[in-house]
């Protein structure tokens, strides 16, 4: 069976194919940046640990939508990679927190430039009027739900 044309797919179904492609874009910008041993994955942990306290895996869990398991899978990989690094809580010394290693910081840093670049690109294609409209339109939509 051909594949359906974009224009014929519902209003998730492209929304979930630009994310997919952005999302792609921003990893290419990472690797590009030298963090060639990263995923689209991790990014459902390093995008959420801008806290200077670090965040527990249950939470970092809780802010991607994923199990706890499943994001201690991440943490345990990126961990070995040197992006992160699990300390004792100061207010529970059973749990531990999760921080960014000067290593993760740079490929967080690396991340936001290529959003940065990305918006850029989207900006330059919609014109400052267009580019004002999907954002507005985006924050209706999430607004409304």
């Amino acid at each position: 069976m051909p594949a359906m044309p974009y224009r014929d797919r519902s209003t998730a179904a492209l929304l979930a194919a630009l994310f997919e492609r952005m999302n792609n874009e921003i990893v290419s910008g990472v690797v590009a940046a030298g963090f060639d041993d990263l995923r689209p994955a991790h990014g459902n942990a390093m995008s959420n640990l801008v806290h200077e306290d670090g965040l527990r895996t249950s939470a970092l869990a809780a802010q991607a939508s994923m199990t706890a398991q499943s994001m201690g899978e991440l943490i345990d990989d990126l961990e070995a990679k040197g992006y992160v690094e699990r300390r004792p809580d100061a207010v529970d010394r059973r749990a531990k927190r999760v921080f960014l290693t000067e290593r993760g910081q740079a490929a967080v840093a690396a991340s936001g430039d290529a959003v940065r670049a990305q918006e850029a690109g989207i900006r330059g294609r919609l014109g400052a009027d267009g580019y004002a409209l999907l954002r507005q339109l985006l924050l209706d939509l999430i607004d409304d739900a």
